[in-house]
């Protein structure tokens, strides 16, 4: 989408969102509503929203594990993690654009009780709460457990499911301090990149993709490295140089582009002399899970199995 067709996107739904909200449903106001506190400011929902449009997929697997399935009218359908297919053929699931860009006609004329948003759309947030109560949620990568929790206790507090998330996270929190018993004695360290069209960006302790030392316990393999969303690019020197007992790819082309990248590649001849491709510990990452998703019920879980499973 480009930014003419963004523009007047913006304009024409203004003029809808009046009709729509006109015409909608009545029962809405017998229920009571939950103020939320987020990031980007406070909203009112309707306890139960009846329909939802949910643009973090970290969201929508909560949902999804905590039954909210019908009520999810609208989402980005492209490159949807295996676990949430069965959104992608819903004929009552409408495809409202993608993860970072908007179909915002789509969105209104669905007349979403609750439109949900993470950080890809952030710069939108002010046109979304136009339409519906937008409710911002993210992983703090400084705190993904405690982001983690609090995010799926604000969905089911709104849903009236707090003791099957309670439930829910206290079984995954119990999996991962067993996952930290495997973890703690080992003296392995590791080095997470981020694979996209011939260049590496790294990511260490407190990044996007920190789990795997924040929460998972094993050493970065380089100790500052930059923290930014995009990662610090590396050359394939640095990552020889760094020499990690573990190298995590996340494949960023297998999912923005629908088609993996050529392993010969990524397994050049410098990267072929670290200690991790000696001792085959080259570990490729479900992109869908760690770039897509990440910070739901599911993900959360997968993450961490992924993780275990290649040590």
């Amino acid at each position: 989408m480009n930014k003419l067709h963004i523009t007047l996107s913006l304009a024409c739904f203004i003029f809808f969102t009046a009709c729509n909200n006109s015409s909608s449903d009545t029962s809405s106001d017998e229920r009571e509503s939950h103020t939320i506190e987020h990031k980007l400011g406070s909203i009112e929902v309707v306890e139960n929203p009846k329909k939802i449009v949910v643009f973090d997929l970290g969201s929508l697997e909560t949902l999804h594990e905590l039954g909210i399935n019908e009520e999810v009218v609208g989402i980005p359908k492209r490159a949807l993690p295996d676990y949430l297919d069965s959104y992608k053929n819903d004929p009552d699931v409408t495809d409202v654009g993608s993860l970072a860009e908007a179909n915002f006609e789509k969105v209104n004329a669905l007349n979403p009780d609750l439109i949900i948003i993470s950080g890809r759309l952030e710069k939108y947030y002010d046109e979304m709460n136009k339409i519906a109560p937008t409710l911002f949620l993210e992983v703090d990568a400084k705190d993904y457990m405690g982001s983690f929790k609090k995010n799926a206790t604000t969905l089911a507090q709104i849903f009236n499911k707090d003791e099957e998330a309670q439930e829910k996270i206290e079984d995954i929190e119990k999996k991962i301090a067993e996952a930290q018993e495997k973890t703690k004695d080992t003296d392995k360290e590791a080095l997470i990149l981020l694979y996209n069209n011939t260049r590496f960006s790294a990511y260490g302790k407190n990044s996007r993709f920190g789990f795997i030392h924040d929460v998972m316990h094993i050493a970065p393999s380089v100790k500052d490295l930059e923290v930014s969303t995009h990662g610090q690019v590396v050359s394939n020197e640095f990552i020889l140089n760094a020499d990690p007992d573990y190298i995590f790819i996340i494949d960023r082309n297998k999912v923005v582009n629908q088609k993996a990248s050529n392993r010969d590649e990524i397994e050049n001849p410098l990267i072929k002399q670290t200690k991790a491709a000696k001792n085959d510990k080259i570990i490729y990452l479900d992109p869908a899970v760690w770039y897509l998703s990440g910070g739901g019920l599911i993900s959360t879980k997968e993450m961490m199995e992924e993780i275990v499973d290649n040590l």
